[in-house]
């Protein structure tokens, strides 16, 4: 009989803990969360040294083709988070990393399980808990505080340079729009007029960037964990780049990411995130930059619906999901038309 999942993970544990004894998994379960990776969390639970231990647990693993098809890596993640591990930004410990596809079937990384919840803003459940939240006035205050601090962290000090680092002038929003670009050429399978223009007006508009910093590249609810109303963990690292902060805030300043809700990522009002990050940054927030940032996030939205839809059409991933981000692709090009004044 074939062996589990859970089974290959524990045997993995072992070789890695030989000092642990009755070493077992318990809430072994895979999380619906992940678009790009499979993703499972359990606890591990030991004895060493006459002492019961037990530790939560977070596998990411590469399933061959996700939604970023070949722009995602692995291992970059796994590294990120070990550079970030003695930082002040909260981020997951990670633990190991391996290349071996034959272990699990893909690439994987081990990490910490950090305790608090991820409600989800896009559902029901999610948005009430954020509205609620919100009234409370300690995470809003907990999600601008976290954001300065991934900005206000010395990269370079790090080491986080390996991430590559944008020439000055418009060279960082120019291999953004590149890099998305290359998306969509992956996975278009019709003409899309709309989207040909904001490319175009995206090239032709690229602003400079004042200063780098490390930047997020998804930061929003849903991507935090959060425990007693305070960000304990940010996750969710495939997007992050050197460059331009505004990148983040434009981010968290997009419609995108509201769901109806008149606050900005469900949870935090406009005019405080722009005081307070101002305030605790250092940084002016230029608003026409955040504007072109905003834009190129629907761009590269469309280049995600595209791909997903692609790649069940293709036969390469069978999750459903991807198969209904079809009609997202339209939603997001009318949002782009609709802001350049199409």
């Amino acid at each position: 009989m074939p062996e589990s999942m859970q089974e290959k993970i524990l045997a993995y544990l072992q070789s890695k803990l030989p000092q642990a004894k009755n070493l077992v998994l318990t809430q072994f379960s895979q999380t619906a969360g992940g678009w790009s990776h499979e993703i499972y969390t359990f606890s591990a639970h030991w004895r060493e040294d006459d002492q019961e231990v037990t530790r939560g647990l977070c596998l990411r693993k590469d399933p061959g083709v996700g939604l970023l098809r070949n722009l995602s890596d692995l291992k970059e993640q796994y590294r990120v988070l070990q550079a970030l591990g003695p930082t002040p930004v909260p981020t997951p410990q990670a633990y190991w990393y391996e290349e071996d596809p034959v272990l699990l079937g893909g690439p994987f990384f081990v990490m910490e399980k950090v305790e608090g919840e991820v409600p989800n803003p896009w559902s029901r459940v999610g948005k009430q808990y954020y509205a609620e939240a919100a009234k409370r006035d300690k995470l809003p205050r907990s999600f601008v505080e976290a954001l300065a601090t991934l900005h206000n962290l010395d990269w370079r000090a790090a080491g986080l340079d390996f991430l590559g680092v944008p020439d000055a002038g418009a060279d960082f929003a120019g291999r953004e729009v590149a890099k998305w670009e290359s998306l969509i050429q992956q996975s278009l399978r019709k003409p899309e007029p709309v989207l040909t223009e904001v490319l175009m007006w995206l090239k032709a508009n690229a602003p400079a960037t004042r200063r780098l910093a490390f930047v997020h590249g998804a930061y929003r609810t849903g991507n935090l964990i959060i425990k007693d109303d305070a960000i304990v963990a940010i996750i969710d690292w495939e997007l992050q780049v050197i460059g331009d902060p505004m990148y983040d805030v434009a981010y968290v300043l997009s419609d995108l990411n509201r769901e109806g809700s008149p606050l900005l990522s469900c949870v935090v009002e406009r005019e405080f995130f722009l005081d307070y990050y101002q305030q605790l940054t250092g940084l002016s927030v230029d608003l026409d930059v955040c504007r072109y940032y905003e834009i190129l996030y629907m761009m590269r939205s469309t280049a995600f619906w595209l791909s997903a839809s692609g790649l069940f059409a293709e036969g390469k991933n069978k999750d459903l999901r991807l198969a209904r981000t079809a009609y997202s692709v339209p939603v997001v090009l009318d949002m782009a038309a609709k802001a350049l004044g199409f």
